[in-house]
């Protein structure tokens, strides 16, 4: 395939991209259901190997930011190519690793290439989409992450049930097999999606002392902290199954039918994300309208989720599953209550909707990134904004957790995980304040950006060619 490549090799490499994306969480969610597996093996106890877990997300998070100021410096290809190889390696070595520190500086050695590839990854993807329609093929990009979190969860589960190790080598392979579609992926130039660069070889590079430039950009400030009370509020989100586990353990079901109950309903209200795709789409058609759009559609959003979580905590619903039946069995008639069940139909409609209504955050948050931020800035910023998450989700799911015990002594199980839960749900307030103060300040940094990359556009036009 050519180094400019049409439509059809373009469509190729976004799909590759989403596909890249999708792989390093699958990576990086394969431990957690297999915590107790790894422990037996190495003899130690699941909290150890939960640590593999908290050391993998702080270092991915933070070497995401060397990764990306690399992308945003250096030639892109070789860089994510690099990083993606030493994730590949990591779980390799996962996978055969024959003692516990050597699993730990396994995991350690994954992470730090995870780091790379969404950061860099977003980088080319902003490049290679027009921005008429960055906010739906971004809703496809944080679309593909969740999924990988969800085939990552279930790898582990299928794969892992008898040998633990086989899920880490089956998707090393897999990471290799992306690797290699990679190679032959358009080597999209930066600023190749902007009108202002058409006919233009963007030769800008990203240098140390541009950390004032980007903070400078008041949307880009406004975009990096609301990541950390979405986050917060996101967090939470995680304790979902324990909730209905808990609502299951009190109708009187034993504790490993509510655990089934409980993980089936948490994947079912999973199915709103999927809906950031219709918010992705909004942001776009809004953003032709107004500079503010984008960033309106995810205040919006992040803001009318509020109410219909706390409804979703607190809703009654009865659940009508065999008791003591196998998980197949449960897992059909939880399915069956959704038409049959009036309560747990109008739950799971409450959960799709609230969550259809936050997705709305992630494509449009994405987009704005690409629309402040010349090409060479745009993998920093990134990162910046994942690093803060990254400790927003670590805290709130810890905050949680201290939450739920102290509640327990004033609001019995599972009143206190609701309580709880529908207190954390605030976080989104201002969240959804800060997306209204980045709507503010958008279109003035829109339009210096754009100023300058014409600028630059012009320059390079009138540039008199070299003599021979």
């Amino acid at each position: 395939m050519s180094r400019r490549g049409g439509p059809a090799h373009r469509a190729y490499s976004v799909i590759v991209f989403v596909i890249l994306a999708s792989l390093d969480n699958v990576a990086i969610n394969l431990v957690p259901p297999l915590y107790g597996s790894i422990a037996t093996e190495y003899d130690v106890g699941e909290g150890h190997i939960a640590l593999a877990t908290t050391v993998m997300f702080l270092i991915s998070a933070v070497a995401a930011i060397v990764w990306a100021y690399a992308g945003d410096r250096l030639d892109r290809k070789p860089v994510l190519v690099a990083g993606t190889l030493i994730w590949v390696a990591g779980t390799a070595w996962s996978g055969l690793a024959g003692s516990y520190p050597s699993f730990l500086g396994s995991q350690a050695l994954a992470a730090i290439g995870l780091g790379g590839v969404a950061s860099v990854s977003f980088s080319v993807v902003s490049d290679l989409i027009s921005p008429r329609r960055r906010g739906l093929v971004m809703s496809f990009w944080g679309l593909s992450q969740g999924i990988g979190t969800l085939a990552g969860t279930l790898l582990a589960g299928v794969l892992g049930s008898t040998d633990w190790r086989r899920p880490f080598l089956v998707v090393a392979v897999a990471g290799v097999i992306a690797t290699a579609a990679y190679l032959v992926t358009f080597d999209v130039p930066r600023g190749d999606s902007q009108p202002e660069l058409a006919g233009v070889q963007y030769d800008e590079r990203i240098h140390h002392d541009h950390l004032p430039r980007i903070l400078g950009r008041r949307t880009n400030v406004w975009l990096i902290l609301q990541g950390c009370t979405a986050q917060i509020a996101f967090g939470s989100l995680v304790w979902l199954p324990v909730l209905f586990r808990s609502r299951a353990e009190d109708q009187g079901y034993t504790t490993a039918t509510a655990v089934i109950i409980g993980s089936v309903f948490a994947t079912l209200f999973q199915l709103g994300g999927a809906l950031s795709i219709l918010g992705g789409l909004i942001g776009d058609r809004l953003q032709r309208r107004t500079p503010r759009g984008r960033a309106l559609v995810a205040a919006v959003g992040v803001l009318a989720a509020v109410p219909f979580y706390v409804v979703l905590f607190f809703v009654p619903f009865r659940i009508d599953v065999p008791n003591g039946g196998s998980p197949g069995a449960v897992v059909l008639a939880v399915l069956g209550d959704v038409v049959t069940e009036p309560t747990v139909g109008l739950s799971l409609a409450t959960a799709v909707f609230a969550l259809a209504l936050t997705s709305a955050n992630s494509p449009n948050w994405f987009a704005l990134i690409a629309d402040v931020n010349p090409p060479e800035h745009r993998g920093t910023v990134y990162s910046l904004g994942n690093l803060v998450n990254g400790f927003g989700r670590a805290g709130g799911n810890a905050l949680v957790a201290v939450a739920f015990g102290r509640l327990s002594g004033a609001f019995p199980p599972p009143l206190n995980y609701a309580v709880g839960l529908a207190a954390f749900q605030l976080f989104f307030v201002p969240t959804g304040i800060m997306y209204w103060l980045a709507s503010r300040t958008v279109a003035r940094d829109m339009a210096e950006t754009h100023a300058a990359l014409a600028t630059y556009g012009q320059r390079e036009t009138v540039r008199p060619a070299p003599t021979p």
